[in-house]
């Protein structure tokens, strides 16, 4: 591998302390990776500190013209990008194209939003005094991505916070630095001067990332990942009050009426579970088919979960890819046993492969128990949780009945009720007839504890700024 050193001031720093990169396809080492310390965080912010005073004070066409760059020289090498993903995270090759696609379009999008960053001036009502409004880069930013998509992850916080001014300090999950490690070249070519991104892979990621929580540059941290990390990153972030955008854990339902069209329904919840294997914060979790339908879905989805080739997804006939470690692996056999157990029928799958590679088949369970562990907590693998509904608002309470808020989809052909529904849902996204909702130009975020802020849209890029209110008269 070319890039597998830390990225500080836009050079490459090589450290004592490493570790391994696993092809979870193979179980095979791929790269050895450079392990951040305290030290190279001092580094990592001093430069940002430095790059940033000059980034801020361009202009905002000055800095769309980069970001749009980005895009552009993104969009040219998708492939070697998908290739990377597969490599290190597993994904079949098409999930990965589409991944390397997604992640480039924040750049476009947000080189678009960066010149939108209005403000307002108005006449206060009582007195007569002018009131000047504007958004200003809010300091240094610290970004953990996960390594379920280690592209998209990365240019969601990056292109927003360099929209706005900010520079930044990336951690990327350990499982999957390399795909953010050769972005870095790439934004070095369309014009990011030194310093301003910093990527620091690390096996010390706690106290990595809490000693520059607590350093009084940084202004912004923004994380996706479980709900459980999150919980422990806003403690850290207390302490100096930064602003936190948190993007943590799922379990999304899907709510499949009576009225709808099956096939639409099929599909989407094919996109909504199978989508990244499963591991996905977004992924279909506890699947309620109305009674009268139930076996005639059920039927459907099994014949199509069950065509779905496993392998390799490096091979282009590849439609499943392995999951990305081993506890991954074994915790949705877990969440297959406990169902079983508990009452569940097997209509597809259910078996771990034997031989090398995390591998689990596309699973199909019916007759799933509210009881069951799969319906509480995310199972993050490819394995349809099948109950049954008849009653609107029962459906709707089992659907809320969870500490999680992210995303719900509701497939139902009265578009009225449909609405009425999504209104009574609490989720901060709902997909209507549809199983993707994800969008550069969405706001992406959830409730209760999916999180705080948005990603996407132009609420994105004021995660990363200040509101400045100015009181005037002239």
């Amino acid at each position: 591998m070319e890039y597998t050193d830390l990225y500080i001031n836009g050079a490459w720093h090589k450290t004592a302390d490493r570790f391994d990169v696993i092809n979870p396809a193979t179980e095979q080492v791929i790269a050895s990776v450079a392990s951040a310390d305290i030290a190279d965080a001092d580094k990592a912010l001093d430069a940002a500190e430095a790059a940033m005073a000059d980034w801020a004070a361009r202009t905002p066409r000055a800095r769309s013209e980069v970001l749009r760059k980005a895009w552009e020289l993104m969009t040219a090498r998708l492939d070697e990008f998908a290739h990377l993903i597969t490599l290190e995270n597993g994904k079949a090759g098409a999930d990965a194209k589409g991944e390397a696609a997604y992640a480039a379009e924040f750049f476009r999008w947000f080189a678009e939003e960066a010149v939108r960053a209005d403000g307002m001036i108005t006449h206060a009502p009582a007195s007569g005094a002018r009131i000047m409004v504007q958004h200003k880069p809010a300091g240094l930013a610290v970004l953990i991505t996960p390594w379920n998509y280690p592209a998209a992850m990365g240019t969601r916080k990056i292109a927003p916070a360099l929209a706005a001014g900010c520079g930044v300090i990336i951690k990327p999950a350990s499982e999957t630095p390399l795909t953010m490690l050769a972005l870095m070249p790439l934004l070095e070519e369309a014009g990011v001067p030194p310093g301003l991104v910093n990527v620091l892979p690390s096996r010390k990621t706690g106290a990595l990332v809490d000693h520059m929580l607590h350093d009084p540059r940084v202004r912004v941290v923004s994380f996706t990942g479980s709900t459980g990390v999150g919980r422990k990153l806003l403690k850290s972030a207390a302490d100096q009050v930064l602003k936190p955008a948190m993007e943590l854990g799922g379990n999304a339902p899907v709510i499949v009426f009576d009225d709808t069209d099956i096939d639409t329904a099929i599909d989407g919840t094919m996109q909504a579970k199978m989508r990244n294997l499963g591991e996905a914060c977004t992924a279909a979790n506890r699947i309620y088919v109305h009674e009268r339908i139930a076996e005639d879905f059920t039927k459907r989805l099994t014949a199509r979960m069950a065509t779905l080739k496993v392998g390799d997804g490096s091979d282009p006939s590849v439609d499943v890819g392995p999951l990305v470690n081993a506890d991954t692996r074994d915790k949705v056999a877990a969440f297959v046993a406990d169902a079983v157990a508990k009452g569940a029928k097997v209509e597809c799958g259910g078996v771990t492969p034997d031989g090398k590679g995390y591998f689990y088949p596309p699973t199909v369970l019916s007759n799933v128990s509210e009881t069951a562990d799969c319906v509480h907590d995310e199972i993050f693998g490819p394995v349809a949780a099948i109950q049954t509904f008849t009653d609107q608002d029962d459906v709707i309470r089992r659907a809320n009945a969870t500490e999680y808020g992210l995303v719900a989809y509701v497939f139902s052909g009265d578009f009225k009720r449909a609405l009425q529904v999504c209104e009574r849902l609490d989720y901060g996204m709902v997909g209507l007839n549809r199983g993707l909702v994800s969008d550069p130009a969405a706001p992406f975020g959830g409730t209760k504890q999916s999180g705080l802020g948005r990603e996407g849209g132009h609420e994105g890029m004021l995660e990363f700024m200040e509101t400045q209110y100015i009181s005037a008269s002239w």
